[in-house]
């Protein structure tokens, strides 16, 4: 199939841009930029054309789908164009920025008949893959709380970089939506609500710790309906902080800290367990993606993660703006007002 890379805004549209052509079933015919001469630029290193009207991109009969990574504020607009051109999406966290725009995509994807992929890649990893089958035989017992920590040293200055070596519009409030949270805090949040499951409340506070119009550190505590609790964690602060995911339940604990695996369970006797195998890892999401399009082969990744990203995220920010724990009810409740 045919694809148009749309921007290269994000700092993993390389990444995308080496996987599709990795991927066999994938050809790139055009780059869009909504920065000419930046789009110019990557259009020459992949040696394809450069086309800098995207109306002109979307009417072309041979391009079949697009990979969106464009700034986060043109998302809702660029992936329902997409869709009403019948090309199907692959698009960088988040979706968009509210449950309603979330929704209204849904709309449009459905009333077209494209399929859409949201890349949150560590739902096909084996440490995940690990923790819901130790979540599924019950070794934790009940569940009671989750903490996932994601973070790195992106906006810490050095010589010649005042701001990290994160590129400069990350810390554009108008383009992100957001900072540290809405960018590297989805992976904990994407991650947590698989385990966990529906969240009932948040409640976030979004640290501007070197005076950015957006956060660079974040602590977001989740209430769950299952009665879990989770503490997400994440910032662009942090030198060597590993990535951990912890589960604690009534019968046992589950710790990981990058490869370092450990599992206590009332139910496998005294002392510590390291998996002797871990699950085989799944498709990448842009891999799912492709099959889903060609042999309607179900993704493991659905609007449910897709949704549920933007919820926390919306609700997080709702909660540092005004100081308070923000129930769920009130996004999806808004969502629906006429």
């Amino acid at each position: 199939m045919n694809v148009a890379l749309l921007s290269k805004w994000h700092v993993h549209a390389d990444d995308y841009a080496r996987q599709a052509k990795n991927n066999e079933n994938i050809t790139i015919k055009v780059v869009w930029d909504e920065i000419a001469e930046r789009g110019n630029k990557w259009a020459k290193e992949l040696g394809v054309p450069f086309e800098n009207d995207l109306i002109k991109v979307l009417e072309d009969p041979e391009i079949d789908a697009v990979i969106v990574d464009t700034p986060t504020n043109l998302h809702k607009e660029i992936i329902t164009l997409a869709a009403k051109h019948k090309k199907h999406i692959f698009t960088e966290k988040v979706l968009a920025f509210t449950v309603r725009d979330c929704e209204e995509i849904f709309t449009v994807i459905k009333e077209n008949e494209v399929k859409l992929m949201v890349s949150l890649p560590r739902l096909t990893e084996n440490y995940y893959l690990y923790a819901q089958d130790v979540l599924d035989k019950g070794l934790l017992g009940k569940l009671t709380s989750i903490r996932c920590r994601l973070a790195h040293n992106g906006a810490v200055p050095f010589e010649g970089n005042p701001n990290g070596w994160l590129p400069n519009h990350f810390f554009n409030k108008e383009e992100c939506g957001g900072g540290a949270l809405i960018d590297l805090g989805a992976h904990p949040i994407y991650l947590t609500n698989r385990l966990a499951g529906s969240a009932k409340a948040v409640t976030a506070r979004l640290q501007k710790t070197l005076g950015h119009d957006v956060d660079d550190n974040a602590v977001v505590i989740v209430e769950y309906e299952s009665g879990v609790l989770g503490t997400l964690e994440t910032g662009f602060l942090s030198n060597g902080s590993p990535f951990q995911l912890e589960l604690y339940g009534t019968e046992g604990t589950l710790l990981i800290e990058d490869q370092n695996i450990r599992l206590k369970s009332k139910q496998l006797g005294e002392g510590w367990n390291v998996p002797d195998q871990l699950p085989e890892t799944l498709s990448m999401p842009l891999n799912q993606w492709v099959s889903d399009i060609l042999v309607n082969a179900k993704p493991t990744l659905d609007e449910n993660d897709f949704l549920n990203l933007t919820i926390i995220n919306q609700a997080a920010s709702l909660s540092n703006e005004q100081g308070r724990r923000i129930e769920i009810a009130e996004l999806t409740t808004e969502s629906v007002e006429v």
